[in-house]
């Protein structure tokens, strides 16, 4: 009976000393890919969070822009007030006001994806340099 044991022991050991490596590979193989993953999601996340900001920054504006007596100066403080100011370093605004009640309002805000979140995937081909994000907001002035 020991010798059985002692022989079954063995064969539990040379199966370990051969499947030692394996999980190394394994994860040396599968690493890059889950690092992939998880920069896509990280930079994606920032920029959809930078889009709902400039969406709110147009609204806002917009609706700033279709009272009576609204400026540009003054359309462009209201977006200097919501957005933050890693995105205001590049943002672009075009205002229409429109100069009669009833006439469309159109609110334009353009950033740098490199100002909204770090170009983590440009390794793999997926570069933010020279992209913008944009957002277009009308209404009907009042």
């Amino acid at each position: 009976m020991k010798r059985v044991d002692s022989v079954k022991i063995g064969c539990e050991r040379g199966r370990t000393k051969k499947r030692s490596g394996l999980l190394s590979a394994e994860l040396i193989m599968t690493l890059p890919i889950l690092a992939i993953v998880l920069f896509g999601l990280f930079e994606f996340a920032l920029l959809f969070t930078a889009r709902g900001e400039l969406s709110e920054a147009s609204r806002v504006a917009a609706r700033k822009a279709t009272m009576p007596g609204a400026t540009y100066d003054t359309v462009e403080q209201e977006i200097r007030r919501v957005l933050s100011p890693r995105l205001q370093q590049t943002m672009e605004v075009s205002i229409d006001q429109g100069q009669r009640t009833g006439d469309v309002v159109t609110v334009a805000i353009a950033c740098d994806m490199n100002s909204a979140s770090p170009d983590l995937l440009w390794p793999i081909g997926y570069s933010l340099k020279n992209r913008k994000l944009y957002e277009v907001t009308k209404m009907i002035r009042e």
